[in-house]
């Protein structure tokens, strides 16, 4: 294979969109952070958002989370707080909503379009019936995980810098490799959060969003996002997550063989 290394998938071109039918995309995610709106732990207040979304995700279970904070003192627990999620009825799509985020995640992805169409009537419900008048946050997350042969065929499906010792004679051996690099993306003001690796048999790196699975696996998780208040604007929220969406996959596209393409069942 050869490597151009001139190539910057953080500032080219977004390519042209390539359907993979049997793509191993686990979970994408898109998420919206805000001020805390503390009414959004009242039924009540609830009542109206899940009317405006109740006809997709009809399933509502109420979580109650536990988080900590640590400092010179120590950890110490935090407040209880409760977590909407509604979902359809398959469990295949999940919207969730805190008193300080809105979010919604899939492993039934089916297309950039379709994911950004129900993203986009989150955003109106969350602006109609709980009106944030900043976000703090805007994110997106693409999750793929490769097992079975795929493993073992790694040196053909992934560009030889981003599995490191994992091409080497050495990676025969390894249970777990995890490499983290965060790039910022100067056309979105944003970062790009990349991890990937090997994960033995039942490992994961985030329970939440990454299950453990029965055999070992390579899994490719990219989080772009940025952290910076402005006005809660739902048409620039949900353009500027699109924009994230297309980013994240110029550098999957970058990492990513055409034997990769063609494995999952690409057209190259």
């Amino acid at each position: 294979m050869i490597v151009n290394t001139a190539y910057d998938p953080l500032t080219a071109a977004i390519p042209a969109e390539i359907p993979l039918p049997n793509a191993p995309l686990v979970r994408v995610i898109a998420q919206v952070r805000f001020p805390p709106v503390l009414s959004i732990e009242k039924r009540d207040f609830v009542a109206p958002f899940q009317e405006a979304i109740r006809a997709r995700y009809p399933i509502l279970r109420a979580e109650q989370t536990q988080g900590l904070v640590v400092g010179p003192q120590g950890t110490a627990p935090l407040s209880p707080q409760i977590i909407w999620r509604f979902s359809d009825v398959e469990e295949r799509w999940r919207v969730s909503l805190a008193p300080d985020f809105a979010a919604i995640e899939t492993t039934a992805y089916r297309s950039r379009k379709d994911f950004f169409a129900r993203f986009t009537s989150l955003v109106q419900a969350l602006a109609e019936q709980v009106s944030p008048k900043i976000v703090d946050r805007i994110g997106v997350r693409y999750i793929d995980r490769v097992t079975g042969e795929a493993v073992r065929d790694l040196g053909q499906l992934v560009r030889p810098e981003v599995l490191g010792v994992a091409a080497t004679a050495a990676g025969e051996h390894a249970r777990y490799t995890l490499s983290e690099s965060v790039f910022t993306v100067p056309e979105l003001s944003a970062q790009l959060l990349a991890r990937w690796g090997l994960l033995p048999k039942g490992g994961t790196v985030d329970p939440a969003a990454i299950e453990p699975s029965a055999e070992p696996s390579w899994i490719l998780d990219l989080d772009l996002f940025r952290a910076e208040p402005r006005a809660f604007d739902p048409g620039e929220i949900v353009e500027t997550a699109r924009s994230y969406a297309e980013r994240i996959y110029a550098f999957f596209r970058w990492v990513v063989t055409d034997d990769f393409l063609r494995r999952y069942g690409g057209h190259v």
